[in-house]
């Protein structure tokens, strides 16, 4: 499912227009990517939490190669879902 898509089934379920529920989502987003770009967290209870994770610096293996490379520290975004979203996905 695509984002224009999900607006779709999102109008269709909750009877508005697809222009506000689109407006709705792309604000959604835009207010977790700002959020976890400044090293804060977004939960959303039974769906999941976005955070900022740090990961180390460390050497790897240019694969053309095979010579050492470093790859440096850095932030990354990461998703860990909630516990009612685990077990809805489990079950099928």
């Amino acid at each position: 499912m695509n984002k224009e898509e999900l607006i779709q089934e999102v109008a269709k379920k909750t009877k508005n227009s697809q222009k506000s529920v689109g407006e709705i989502i792309t604000s959604m987003v835009e207010v977790i990517e700002k959020t976890v770009a400044k090293g804060k967290k977004v939960t959303l209870v039974g769906f999941g939490t976005f955070e900022p994770r740090k990961r180390a610096a460390r050497t790897g293996r240019n694969p053309q190669n095979g010579k050492p490379l470093k790859i440096p520290a850095k932030t990354v975004p990461a998703f860990s879902a909630g516990k009612k979203f685990k077990e809805l996905v489990a079950k099928k």
